[in-house]
């Protein structure tokens, strides 16, 4: 049995969060013994035990845009010696066989693998566009600290390979998978639940309530071009800490516009099997690339059309005209008429539907994610 060293960088249920749960709750346990480390308490902590896995807390050294005061780099330091004591203690007692970074923010699986000549594993979720300097750098320690680098799709990778030609040969492109086929959601309408009307068409964002997830996108497009339409908004998710600002911002359009019976805003929740049962429309409206897309691959399995930006991972995931459509960031006459088009016929939405969940089943099964990743952690 091999014991892997397994460092997360949040302990919540969002995209990256999940599919680290997915993967430690299907890979084979005989084979492997996942330790996990997590800067802290939360739902995914509490799904971990469940299973049975064991998790540990302690600093994962994130590396963020404005760590670079005195304060802060001395913060580091002090996490640095902090992490390295007690996943010292924790290599004494399971004589790790390598280190698993999940995430591309955590440096301390990274700084451990190197300390103990470990075989480190970095299984990359982001696109770092800006600034260069902490996107560049990143890539560089990719192609110095990693023996191999999962990518979630061609968009992560092509971002990383521009900046660092050598990480084309440590690079493995494995797309995130959910269920498979047999494993769809048996939906039925839930929108009653929400304070929707049953006849009420609804268009969901799900996601963090952020700069880059499109929010303000979707809202000014509604305001322009939706609000005197049968269409109603459904936006699900929280803030970052400390970015509250943001759904503050959400909240006072809303208000301005008189929107409270078009537009309900929902935190974080479990349940997402109802959210998409009460959905007729999944967007996806990114201003910056999505490294993937998970939320566009959860509508899909729901058999919900979505509309996307068509840029990053997303392109890799929709298939405009196919299992939903594709739209230029930014432009909200576009947003608007393809969620329109969607809204007025039940027969396209039924119809994109099915495709996009057959094509959830076909190219994006757990299985083989599972699969791919277990055979690079057994090597």
């Amino acid at each position: 049995m091999k014991n892997i060293l397994v460092i997360h960088q949040s302990a919540e249920l969002y995209g990256s969060d999940k599919m680290l749960l997915t993967l430690l709750s299907r890979i084979d346990r005989a084979v492997f013994n996942p330790i996990v480390i997590l800067p802290g308490e939360g739902p995914l902590k509490e799904e971990f035990e469940k299973l049975g896995i064991r998790v540990f807390i302690a600093p994962v050294l994130k590396l963020y845009r404005d760590m670079f005061t005195p304060a802060k780099l001395l913060n580091f330091v002090k996490g640095y010696r902090q992490t390295m004591k007690i996943l010292g203690k924790l290599h004494n007692e399971y004589k790790f066989d390598l280190v698993y970074s999940n995430t591309l923010a955590v440096l301390s699986g990274m700084l451990f693998a190197r300390k103990k000549r470990l075989k480190h594993v970095w299984h990359v979720h982001e696109i770092i566009e800006h600034p260069k300097m902490i996107a560049n750098g990143f890539a560089w320690l990719l192609n110095r600290y990693a023996n191999t680098v999962i990518c979630i799709s061609y968009a992560c990778k092509d971002n990383l390979t521009k900046r660092q030609a050598g990480l084309e040969k440590k690079c493995v492109i494995i797309h995130n998978g959910l269920q498979t086929e047999g494993e769809g959601m048996a939906l039925t309408n839930q929108k009653e639940i929400f304070g929707f009307a049953p006849n009420d068409i609804v268009v969901t964002l799900v996601g963090r309530i952020s700069r880059f997830k499109g929010h303000k996108w979707l809202m000014s497009s509604y305001i322009g071009y939706l609000r005197d339409t049968g269409i109603k908004l459904f936006i699900v998710g929280s803030t970052v800490p400390g970015q509250e600002f943001y759904l503050h911002e959400l909240e006072e359009m809303i208000k301005d516009h008189q929107l409270e019976n078009k537009v309900i805003l929902l935190p974080f929740t479990k349940n997402m099997k109802a959210v998409w049962a009460a959905t007729d429309i999944g967007v996806v409206p990114s201003t910056e690339p999505e490294p993937f897309g998970l939320v566009a691959l959860e509508a899909m399995l729901a058999q919900k059309p979505v509309v996307a930006s068509n840029h990053g991972g997303l392109t890799e995931i929709v298939v405009d005209n196919e299992t939903g459509y594709l739209v230029h960031p930014g432009n909200e006459e576009l947003l608007a008429n393809a969620i329109k088009k969607l809204a007025y016929d039940e027969v396209l939405r039924a119809k994109l539907g099915n495709n996009g969940q057959e094509r959830a089943f076909s190219h994006f099964s757990v299985t083989n994610y599972v699969a791919q990743i277990s055979k690079i952690l057994d090597a």
